[in-house]
């Protein structure tokens, strides 16, 4: 960790619990920043793959199947 995090960190423990939450929250959503040229982009994708559904293009997945079929062993 470079200096400049330890000094963040040795602040954010000073706060109160309250406000750690809060400050966690805002780096998190700060990462999870939605981009509306990719939102645009996976809309446009999303539709694509529902008409090429419905023109019976592409089939239907069950998401359980699919789960099962990629399970780990050790995961069964």
């Amino acid at each position: 960790m470079n200096e400049r995090l330890k000094k963040l960190v040795d602040a954010a423990k000073e706060l109160s619990p309250e406000e750690r939450v809060e400050l966690v929250e805002g780096v998190l959503e700060s990462l999870d920043a939605t981009d509306p040229r990719l939102d645009a982009l996976w809309a446009e994708e999303s539709n694509d793959r529902l008409t090429a559904y419905r023109r019976g293009e592409i089939a239907y997945a069950d998401f359980d199947a699919v789960v099962a079929k990629h399970r780990r062993p050790s995961d069964r």
